[in-house]
């Protein structure tokens, strides 16, 4: 009995220090936590870098076997501590926490299998769970309602914009042609793209006077099409702003006899003078 009393003492302050973010101790685990996935996603991009890799590459390796070496023990200890061990393993997090671990074992034996340790940038989700950011998922449900709301709009919107840089395209094409550097219409399809959104990597450009009026024409039209869908979304998160601050019908129902607010909404009679509501 002592003994599973002090198996389920030691797992309890486990699972306070790891799960418990409004502890102490769980937001230094959890700020750790932090600093060393950072650290490891830092030496993963150095690796990445020849120069680095070739001068520091025993520091750098060591460095990443120790960060997993931590990394397991505290899946491990996650799994210990879990009251569903099966439900944290196949959950989002027991999943990101596994992939970011395995990779470097796999290294022994895989070649370049350790670049995968890059996922270990996911885990930085947990960031949300130190700030409590769960506050604001009301805000964000209002913008998904938003999005979900014009997401028809959006899609013909988009769906013209292709039409319009499929014939602009074709035209250039046929006005510039592949001596120009426009050597096939999907070529300057792309062209006619990257000029609408204003990007203009400068790769392709038109030489013909005509096809540089075209050119002048894509461009201005690009700065009105950048603010369509910022508009169309803006529209709908206003719209449901509006909407929820609006006082419903019956919350502010008064009797046209006695003005007397009337308190319950599903009221027939009125409190005061006993009129008829409906």
């Amino acid at each position: 009995m002592s003994s599973d009393r002090e198996k389920r003492g030691w797992r309890e302050k486990l699972h306070e220090i790891i799960e418990g973010t409004h502890t102490p101790m769980g937001k230094l685990f959890d700020i750790g936590l932090l600093v060393v996935i950072l650290f490891s996603v830092i030496i993963v991009m150095l690796e990445s870098v020849p120069r680095i890799n070739t001068k520091y590459h025993d520091f750098l390796n060591i460095s990443e076997w120790v960060v997993t070496i931590l990394f397991s023990i505290e899946y491990i200890t996650r799994i210990i501590i879990a009251k569903r061990p099966k439900g944290y393993i196949f959950s989002f997090f027991g999943i990101i926490d596994l992939m970011s671990t395995v990779p470097k074992y796999l290294s022994l034996f895989l070649v370049g299998s350790q670049y995968f340790t890059a996922l270990r940038a996911l885990r930085l989700l947990r960031v949300f769970r130190i700030l409590k950011l769960v506050r604001y998922v009301g805000e964000s449900n209002k913008l998904i309602r938003a999005l979900r709301a014009s997401r028809t709009k959006i899609f013909i919107f988009v769906f013209f914009m292709l039409i319009v840089s499929v014939l602009l395209g074709t035209l250039m094409y046929l006005i510039e042609g592949p001596e120009h550097g426009f050597n096939s219409i999907p070529h300057s399809v792309y062209w006619t793209i990257v000029t609408l959104t204003t990007v203009g990597y400068g790769d392709i450009s038109p030489e013909t006077g005509l096809g540089q009026f075209i050119a002048s024409l894509v461009m201005i039209i690009g700065y009105g099409i950048i603010a369509v869908p910022t508009g169309i979304v803006t529209a709908e998160f206003a719209k449901d702003s509006t909407t929820s601050k609006k006082p419903k019908r019956d919350d502010n129902r008064i009797c046209d006899v006695c003005n007397t607010s009337i308190l319950r909404p599903d009221a027939l009679f009125c409190r005061n003078c006993g009129s008829n509501l409906e």
